[in-house]
């Protein structure tokens, strides 16, 4: 098969979920002997035309001109022009809301267009009540219009027929093991050998960053808090400005996989704000890296994590957790969820799953 991966910003992943979706499923469609061409923007760092083996196939994006929202459609409209245009057996498009108008407008000339639709954008924070309802719209069409779905989470696929009334292919995310832990690497990132808080997300309001750490200062904990993320982003600076101090310390964006599995390892707890997604890798990798983790309340988190977590949904909730000490919970848990990740997140059966689908599809063409 010759297969294209749109939506995302490219590889090697120095961005995020369905980046790092991107390139360890490519990977293994390669390994599997299939051609695999990852569609990556024009800003991308990464210049040659090859990386592991798989293709890259730059594409212009006017972010530097139009800001990252509206270059987002712009770009993807780009991407599915050619893609359809290529001689591709298998279009998956990771994300829906700015390739939405490509899918819905553009003919796919006969080409399987296959939509992972992540989480449910139309629910962020950062967006005002207009552009809620657009990406809604935008959603409700492109769920149409695409020819086959997959969902990464349990939440999503109910949320995909209850809503719509559409059926759609569950195939989760996987993990990766970590390697021996070592404690030399936190060093570098100035953290001492002695108990801390982690946070690893992007800084947006639905990863509830805002609300863990207010619950973290009026806790009064000694605990030194961490966050690993971009923080040069508008709201990213918001929570700079109104945290940063000798007990909160913001890392920023760090995307060497041995360093974060070591940073989670060695935490006294992680806090998983998300709260829109689907199945967020981050957590996956929390899971696999045998972290003690307290994660937002909502369905999709727990479709994950089960009752191998705290939860939370309230600022008063937080504060109990961070002066709690919670340690007697953490092998039970921990051991609970590396059987998860090995029963149902390994890369090696997402890979599978999808390459199972993709052929499916081919031959009901037949």
């Amino acid at each position: 098969m010759k297969i294209a991966i749109l939506g995302t910003r490219g590889i090697p992943n120095n961005y995020g979920g369905f980046e790092q979706c991107a390139e360890y499923l490519a990977k293994g469609l390669i390994v599997k002997g299939h051609k695999v061409v990852v569609y990556s923007p024009s800003f991308h760092p990464y210049t040659k035309n090859l990386y592991e083996g798989i293709e890259i196939k730059k594409i212009y994006s006017p972010q530097k001109f139009l800001g990252v929202s509206a270059s987002n459609f712009v770009y993807d409209y780009l991407c599915f022009k050619d893609a359809v245009n290529s001689d591709f057996d298998i279009i998956l498009e990771l994300g829906l809301i700015t390739s939405a108008l490509s899918i819905i407008f553009c003919d796919h000339k006969g080409k399987p267009v296959v939509t992972n639709l992540d989480g449910l954008e139309w629910k962020r924070s950062k967006w005002n009540f207009i552009v809620q309802k657009i990406s809604k719209l935008l959603e409700k069409y492109g769920v149409q219009y695409s020819d086959y779905l997959i969902s990464d989470n349990i939440g999503i696929q109910s949320y995909i027929q209850t809503e719509y009334g559409c059926k759609s292919t569950f195939i989760a995310y996987g993990a990766l093991d970590i390697q021996s832990p070592n404690n030399a690497c936190l060093a570098n990132y100035g953290i001492k050998d002695s108990p801390y808080f982690l946070s690893i997300a992007r800084m947006v309001p639905e990863n509830n960053l805002d609300l863990i750490l207010s619950a973290y200062i009026q806790s009064e904990s000694k605990i030194p808090y961490y966050i690993v993320g971009n923080y040069k982003t508008s709201y990213g600076k918001f929570l700079y400005e109104k945290y940063a101090d000798k007990n909160i310390h913001f890392l920023g964006g760090i995307y060497n996989k041995k360093d974060l599995d070591n940073l989670r390892y060695f935490s006294k707890l992680y806090f998983h704000g998300h709260s829109v997604g689907g199945t967020n890798p981050s957590l996956l990798e929390a899971m696999s890296a045998k972290t003690l983790i307290v994660a937002n309340d909502n369905e999709f988190n727990r479709s994950v994590l089960e009752e191998n977590a705290f939860y939370f949904s309230s600022e008063h909730e937080l504060i109990n957790l961070f002066n709690k000490n919670l340690d007697s919970y953490k092998i039970k848990f921990v051991n609970n969820n590396l059987k998860k990740i090995n029963d149902e997140y390994r890369w090696s059966t997402t890979v599978d799953k999808y390459e199972t689908l993709f052929e499916e599809i081919l031959n009901s063409k037949q």
